[in-house]
Formats: C-alpha cells, structure tokens, sequence
C-alpha cells in the first residue's frame, strides 16, 4: 500500500527527468541506515546473492519505475506494474520447481483486468521507453521475489539486516550508472526533500523490511497478488490528491482486484469423494 504512493510523489514533488538519482536516494540512505542499525553484514555466498538481489529488486527496478511514472500516465504504469503475480506464477514453475498453479495465474489475470479498469482511460499515453521500462521493471523485480523465496534468509539475520543488505547492493549499483548517465544531481527545493525522504524511510526502509518479511512467510504467489494493492492505493490517491474521478467501471475494477488478491491467499485442494453403497 505504501509503494501505490509512489506515482503521485513521483509526479508532484521530485524534479523530472532524473529517475536514476530519483532510485538512487530511495535505496543507499535506507540502506546505509539499516546496516549502522544492526551492524550485520553479509557473509561467504551471501555476498554474491545479496548483491544479486539488490539489483534485481532495487538496483534495476527503481530507476525503472520511476522512468515509466515518468513517462506514463501512472494508470497505464501501474497496470504493468500489475502484470509481476503472472510472471512469478510462471517463475514459480521453473525457479522454485512448485507445481503449475491455474488457480493462481487465473486470479493474476483477472487482477491485470482489475487494475486496468481502475486506471486506464481514454487519455492513456503509450509511450514505448516507459512500456519497455514498466515491464523490464516488473520482470526483474519478479525474479528477485521468486529467488528470495529460493535462497531464504540466512539463519539469524533479521528482515531489517535482509533489507539493509539489498538497499545497500541496489544503491551502490545505482552510484556509477546515475553520474554516467544523469550527470549532476538536480536542484533539490522543500518539496523534493520531503518526497526523497517519504521514499527513502518510508517507501524504502519501513516497506522493505516488511516486504521480505511477508515473502519468506507467504507463498511467493500470494505475496506477488497483495501487490495488486499498491496500484489500487495510487487510483484512490490521485482521486483525493489529484482530483481525478471514480465512476461505475472503476468500482468494478476494485471489486475485481480485492477477489484476486482475496483469492491468491487461498490454497483450494480438490479431493475426490467415495461413496460406499451397503446392502
């Protein structure tokens, strides 16, 4: 629910045109924060997943979202950004070697349905960087879930350190790409500090350390699905903060993304019934 903040801040607060730098200060100050905090740092294999995570789930997937905020109308954005329970319900197959789920992958269509008639309209923007960005972002963020579910979390390191770990990695990636392609960071007035911090503690550090809580908890395609909500807070957020309208075909939308994520937590088993028939 808090990353569905993130299209409006995007849009209202922070300077355009600098979605690198934009990721940058998202994930290195959280990270940084919650390495001084438990002073855990990743050992032997550990250093070369969490780096691996760290990119697949912060380092490439910021700068990604935040160039299709950018460059799409945030309901066309989100509506990519829905596609992630598919692509881990195909993922789970191969990586995780977990039984093909129809009723899973059936729900994640019909939440993509959902969230498309919550935030596209008829002004909808196609733009071919921010889709190919959209996807690339949703696809890279989809292995990082499904490997994260694979690999665990080694015994006795916290989500906070979990967490630390990844933001560090992505942001440390970002570092050299954001000064080759960005140059100089943007002038920063009040308004984008307050953005850059709502992102950096709460979006980042806080949400974070939740999600990679809730990951090795929860089947890896149910937690995909309760990121349906995200889209759904940004729909909700642009008609408070922005003005925009709700009608009939986006309360539909609603109801059909709530089922799906509803129905992603629930694991049908299907048994077949005998009956013996006594003379």
């Amino acid at each position: 629910m808090v990353w569905g903040t993130t299209y409006v801040v995007t849009t209202e607060l922070l300077p355009l045109g600098h979605p690198l730098f934009a990721g940058l200060l998202r994930a290195l100050p959280a990270g940084l924060i919650a390495l001084a905090i438990t002073r855990t740092m990743p050992r032997g294999t550990w250093l070369a997943k969490a780096a691996a995570l760290g990119v697949l789930n912060i380092g490439l997937f910021f700068p990604l979202l935040f160039v299709a905020a950018e460059r799409l109308p945030g309901g066309v954005a989100a509506t990519l950004g829905a596609a992630q329970p598919i692509i881990v319900a195909v993922l789970a197959v191969g990586v995780l070697h977990e039984s093909p789920s129809a009723w899973r992958f059936v729900w994640g269509v019909v939440g993509v349905l959902g969230v498309g008639l919550v935030v596209l309209g008829p002004a909808a923007g196609f733009d071919i960087v921010g889709i190919l960005a959209g996807l690339g972002g949703t696809a890279g963020m989809a292995l990082g879930v499904t490997l994260t579910k694979r690999w665990g979390r080694p015994e006795g390191v916290s989500p906070t350190t979990f967490a630390g770990w990844q933001l560090t990695a992505g942001g440390l990636f970002l570092v050299p790409v954001t000064f080759l392609f960005e140059g100089m960071p943007p002038a920063i007035d009040g308004d984008a500090i307050l953005g850059y911090l709502w992102l950096g503690l709460i979006g980042g550090l806080v949400a974070y350390v939740l999600w990679f809580r809730g990951i090795t908890t929860l089947p890896v395609t149910s937690v995909a699905l309760l990121g349906l909500l995200s889209p759904m807070v940004a729909a909700v957020l642009g008609a408070v903060v922005l003005g925009q309208s709700l009608g009939p075909i986006q309360v539909i939308g609603f109801a059909l993304c709530m089922a799906a994520i509803l129905a992603g937590q629930i694991h049908p088993t299907f048994k077949k019934t005998q009956l013996a028939l006594h003379g």
